[in-house]
């Protein structure tokens, strides 16, 4: 079996700890990961300081070069990489090569918003006191910087921490996910060939204990985390005074107005529900479906779910794979059943074998059951009926997460009542809330989050504003 390194400033290196990552569909072992421990930690933390001494300095034509080596490095070894995220993340081939067209975008879009990163001239005669003064505004880089990645998008979500710092000039140290390491590792391979300096970026397959200087070390000046809730928001009571930016779950909803086209909410509604198994911050969770509709709709909906593929991931036809581990499909059949229990009826679905968790669809089901309150992520979508806009967006802004919502409506009035009023990070507008660009600003409110991503965003996110006043009279 393959035994995997990690990479710490420019060097390969393994340690006396590893443990074996499986595949979750049939269980087959994928390599012997070595495990960093803290005192390589310590070494990538260091060899971050130091090399923010030379990328602070790099022009823009040189950040964006780096960025250009990247998205072609992973454009030749696009097939490898997708095939890698499905074997470790369980995720369908064919949603694995749109993460990895997804990455090399990011890598792109930063390649050229580090060429146009600018300031402003800004006049201070405001008053005539200050008569022949002006300013400079510009953005620097912070400094060193940590990211914390999940399994579920294991090359894009590490695009999106990695694109932008290097686009300003920060050096990062990644932590990605336990389950999901290759994907990152074989990025390093990329960014090794960049001409990116040595202990520009370092991967550390460290435990979160091991890890913990990245988020409590004050010679790491951000940290920009993606993952659940409470690890996130303990985090921000441990990382003293560096920036963070929190990434965090969401229970999203997705209201089908009465004027909503139907068949194009369908299509869009089976996606946002059940792509990678629902293992997405943004996957449909809750539907709010017009009374008028709602027998028509439900009957269509649960046909089409009834129909998705339910197999090896690397199939091409295959719909739904395993979920990441046993552990996390067996919690959804334990809150479905909950649910059920509850008087919630299961239209589709509500069925395990090992890590594979059946495409769901509930309906009457009580609001503050788990299925509904909490962020499942599996592959379940709760129906809920409606007659007034102004009671369904109150039902979707009833959640202590906020990330992202969708309405499907061609009525203007009620796009900008659901833009005004609706309590999250995005709306979108017929479409569900699972979409998302890698150029746009991608964030949440209240448990949802911190701060954002979406490369220009994240790019001002991980730089500090300064002034310069000039007395020019």
């Amino acid at each position: 079996m393959k035994i995997q390194g990690f990479y710490v400033n420019g060097r390969w290196l393994q340690s006396g700890t590893s443990y074996t990552l499986r595949n979750p569909w049939n269980g087959r072992a994928l390599a012997q990961v070595c495990r960093a421990e803290a005192g390589h930690v310590e070494l990538a933390i260091q060899g971050a300081v130091r090399a923010f001494r030379a990328t602070r300095k790099y022009s823009s034509h040189e950040r964006a070069e780096i960025l250009g080596k990247i998205a072609s490095g992973l454009e030749k070894r696009k097939a490898e990489m997708a095939r890698t995220i499905t074997l470790e993340a369980g995720k369908c081939i064919g949603h694995a090569r749109a993460e990895v067209e997804r990455s090399i975008a990011t890598f792109t879009i930063a390649m050229e918003e580090a060429k146009r990163m600018g300031g402003e001239i800004l006049p201070l005669d405001i008053s005539a006191a200050n008569k022949g003064r002006m300013a400079l505004v510009r953005r620097f880089p912070v400094g060193p910087t940590a990211g914390i990645s999940p399994f579920n998008f294991p090359l894009n979500l590490v695009a999106h921490k990695l694109a932008p710092a290097i686009a300003v000039g920060n050096p990062l140290v990644l932590k990605p996910a336990t389950q999901t390491p290759l994907s990152a590792l074989k990025l390093a391979e990329i960014v090794a060939g960049s001409g990116l300096v040595a202990g520009g970026f370092s991967v550390v397959t460290a435990t979160s204990r091991d890890a913990a200087a990245l988020v409590e070390d004050p010679r790491i000046r951000k940290l920009t985390f993606t993952g659940s809730p409470q690890v996130g928001w303990d985090m921000k009571t441990r990382c003293g005074m560096k920036r963070i930016t929190l990434e965090l779950g969401g229970n999203a909803a997705a209201v089908v107005c009465a004027d909503a086209d139907t068949e194009w909410a369908l299509k869009r509604c089976v996606m946002g529900g059940f792509a990678f198994q629902g293992q997405i911050c943004i996957h449909l969770q809750r539907l709010f479906v017009h009374d008028s509709l709602y027998p028509s709709f439900t009957r269509a909906f649960v046909r089409a779910v009834k129909k998705m593929k339910v197999g090896d991931p690397l199939h091409p036809l295959t719909d739904i794979g395993p979920m990441i581990d046993v552990n996390e499909a067996k919690r959804v059949e334990q809150w479905v059943e909950e649910a059920r229990g509850s008087g919630a009826r299961i239209l589709c679905g509500g069925r395990r074998l090992g890590a594979v968790y059946w495409p769901t669809v509930i309906e009457n089901c009580d609001p503050r059951q788990k299925v509904s309150d909490e962020e499942v992520f599996g592959p379940v979508v709760v129906l809920y009926r409606f007659r007034d806009l102004d009671d369904v967006l109150n039902r979707v802004n009833d959640s202590r997460f906020g990330l992202q919502a969708g309405i499907f409506t061609r009525d203007i009035r009620a796009i900008r009542q659901a833009f005004e009023d609706v309590e999250t990070g995005g709306l979108v507008v017929n479409d569900v809330p699972t979409f998302r660009t890698d150029n746009q600003p991608y964030g949440g409110v209240k448990e949802s989050g911190l701060g954002r991503e979406g490369v220009r965003y994240a790019m001002e996110e991980m730089t500090e504003l300064k002034v310069l006043s000039l007395n020019l009279q």
